[in-house]
């Protein structure tokens, strides 16, 4: 039985993923690999590695995690060094924590690598601090995926009128929801909102608004996009449009 590395491969900008993360890389004899993987990295895999595709796009499951389990399992069996590939850091909802329980419970060795995740590399990059001393102390990481409908929905959305800085990953499909909600249950309409497309790529895109202006009509971002909900951002705003 081999093992199984689970790696954050980070925001997207190459140079962002760690040294130890190459270097698994270079030696995976297989690599199961998530969509907003940059294909650069890849080309670090050796020529005989096996390349499995098991992305996920717009919350649709083309492949759903009880298969990547199995293939988890299949692979750890046919070969000595398995990765498995995450955009972003493992644990920030990529589903690692679901995988190494399953690792755990087949007895099958792992170790997990951590990555940048784009919930603070992507608002780094762009140059917009999620605290800063005297505006804002707090911060949170909120998945955009979530049912508005509160008897489905896991968010305490009460809870964060009172986090300064609020990060919203995979939020295209609900952004103007999303805002409504924050409205909803008392954050300032005119609050600033930043997008972020792409983000450490050199395709990134910025788009600043407020909760308002998104709640009716929100600026026409595709994924991957991180959505920040901050007054950090009026702070900076001047610095912000250096990026734009």
């Amino acid at each position: 039985m081999g093992k199984v590395y689970i790696v954050g491969a980070g925001p997207g900008d190459i140079e962002l993923l760690t040294l130890k993360a190459y270097k698994l890389i270079q030696s995976a004899d297989a690599i199961l690999y998530d969509r907003l993987v940059n294909q650069e990295i890849l080309s670090s895999a050796k020529k005989n590695c096996e390349l499995i595709y098991v992305g996920k796009e717009d919350g649709k499951h083309l492949i759903e995690q009880e298969d990547i389990n199995r293939l988890l399992f299949y692979y750890s069996k046919k070969y000595n060094n398995v990765v498995r590939l995450k955009s972003g850091d493992p644990f920030v909802f990529g589903r690692g924590g679901e995988e190494i329980i399953f690792l755990h419970q087949q007895n099958i060795d792992f170790e997990v690598i951590p990555g940048i995740s784009s919930a603070i590399g992507v608002p780094t990059h762009a140059s917009i601090p999620l605290t800063l001393r005297n505006v804002a102390s707090s911060f949170a990481v909120i998945t955009g995926h979530e049912h508005m409908d509160k008897s489905q929905s896991s968010i305490d959305w009460s809870s964060l009128k009172g986090i300064d800085t609020l990060v919203f990953l995979m939020p295209v499909s609900n952004k103007k929801n999303i805002a409504k909600k924050l409205i909803e249950v008392g954050r300032n309409p005119e609050e600033p909102v930043a997008f972020i497309e792409n983000g450490t790529t050199s395709k990134q895109k910025i788009f600043i608004t407020s909760l308002m202006k998104t709640s009716i009509s929100p600026p026409p971002v595709n994924t991957p996009t991180v959505m920040i909900v901050s007054k950090i951002i009026d702070t900076i705003k001047d610095i912000i449009s250096l990026n734009l």
